[in-house]
């Protein structure tokens, strides 16, 4: 997993509530465990219209937010059904960082899993971020050692995290990346457990 230090990028903003995941990634491209290649399905219904041709309307189709790596979302982000593939979705379009009022608990455990910065912040703040997103200039600051969101004009917002969670996303590591930093310990342990209890070896 990538770790996630500081990030400065353009920020995209998608004023809608209560987005979910098939709405993040539709169903028709869960059919692979690959997480490259499925930026293609990413907001599929909102990017493009029936014909398969690009939506003007929708602020990713927007050259201004060309290879956007924050975007700024509505209340409760990432509602629905849990799938992993939704943040997988937005890692392979670009995006590394969500900025909400709120998120559903499985999607907001599932971007720490995958390196996916969720941050949450008081309402007027997220209006605040959003109304900037929406101006000229479209580069946020996001420092994950400090906690802050810094905006365009100067605004400065700190956002909560969990320690753990925090420490884990500045190293990089994922679950298996954390058991692994106890290898040596862990083979110690089967060794031992070899010479104690040989009959529990595979012949």
């Amino acid at each position: 997993m990538q770790p996630f230090t500081q990030l400065t990028a353009k920020a995209a903003p998608l004023d809608v509530a209560n987005i979910d995941t098939d709405q993040i990634i539709p169903k028709q491209f869960l059919k692979t465990v690959d997480r490259e290649g499925l930026a293609q399905g990413l907001f599929y219904d909102l990017r493009f219209d029936a014909d398969g041709k690009e939506k003007s309307g929708f602020v990713l189709n927007d050259p201004n937010y060309a290879r956007a790596g924050v975007l700024i979302v509505g209340d409760n982000f990432g509602c629905g059904s849990s799938r992993e593939h939704a943040p997988w979705a937005l890692l392979d379009f670009g995006i590394r960082c969500v900025i909400s009022t709120s998120f559903a608990d499985i999607f907001y455990n599932n971007c720490f899993q995958n390196g996916l910065l969720p941050i949450a912040l008081p309402a007027e703040q997220v209006r605040a971020l959003m109304s900037e997103a929406k101006g000229g200039n479209h580069v946020f600051d996001i420092d994950l050692e400090t906690q802050t969101v810094s905006a365009p004009s100067g605004a400065r917002f700190h956002f909560d995290i969990d320690p753990g969670r925090k420490e884990k996303m500045l190293k990089g590591l994922d679950a298996i990346g954390e058991t692994l930093q106890a290898a040596s310990a862990i083979d110690d342990y089967e060794h031992r457990q070899a010479l104690q209890r040989p009959w529990l070896e595979p012949a």
